[in-house]
């Protein structure tokens, strides 16, 4: 979470002092009459205010009562291939960023760039899931929240991550082969069928569906925002109240 720092405890006295004090002048004189006494008696408050301000910040940062930590979570979306996870799970870290609460996107396309050599048999899925859950283990060291989309098609490497991370919320896109097929906007389902792509989830490899998903979007019912609209009202009524 964010720290007040001494500079913003500062200015926000100075401009909560501005008003209150131009007030008090307007009061004074508008009663005595006189602009010297109305000014004197402005310009003591105003610097008196402000530095007992600062102080009074200062102490309620060390104080613990009244705070409660929002705790990390990690929205973990899964799906066959161009079933819409990367879709939904953009449009929900944004609502999520609005929040102003500590949280980072994760994809899978852009963690496999920076990691090329990453196969794609269930052993290599597996070896590339527990990656992922240390990344996500050192996020959440450091109070911050994960929105994750993987395909992550076998139950065993799903498990690997509710087991090595805390607050797992498991999203599950759900679309049939042949709604996915007519998004592919890539052609990788027709690679995949003339055996272009090995081991392609749905074609050449399995899709294990989620036993226990904590959320279950059906995409040829709702829409990509009422989807996300969803998700973010489970997360806040869970984790952020």
């Amino acid at each position: 979470m964010y720290k007040e720092t001494n500079l913003r405890s500062i200015v926000k006295g100075i401009s909560w002092r501005f008003f209150a004090t131009a007030t008090t002048v307007t009061i004074i004189y508008v009663f005595f009459g006189r602009l010297d006494l109305a000014v004197a008696a402005g310009v003591v408050e105003a610097t008196t205010k402000v530095v007992i301000y600062w102080a009074h910040e200062r102490i309620w940062q060390r104080i613990k009562f009244g705070r409660k930590r929002i705790e990390p979570f990690n929205l973990w979306f899964t799906g066959l291939p161009l079933s819409g996870k990367t879709t939904i799970a953009d449009k929900v870290y944004e609502e999520l960023q609005r929040l102003d609460i500590p949280l980072e996107r994760i994809d899978s396309k852009d963690v496999r760039e920076m990691i090329p050599n990453i196969g794609y048999t269930r052993e290599d899925r597996i070896r590339h899931m527990k990656r992922i859950g240390h990344l996500i283990q050192t996020l959440q060291k450091n109070s911050v929240s994960t929105v994750c989309s993987f395909i992550s098609p076998y139950r065993k490497a799903r498990k690997i991550i509710r087991e090595m991370v805390k607050n797992n919320i498991v999203v599950y896109v759900k679309a049939d082969i042949e709604t996915c097929k007519k998004r592919d906007y890539k052609g990788v389902y027709q690679k995949a069928l003339k055996g272009e792509i090995k081991n392609f989830t749905g074609i050449s490899d399995v899709y294990e569906e989620p036993k226990h998903a904590e959320i279950i979007i059906d995409t040829e019912k709702i829409s990509p925002k009422e989807a996300a609209d969803l998700i973010v009202k489970y997360v806040k009524r869970k984790y952020i109240k």
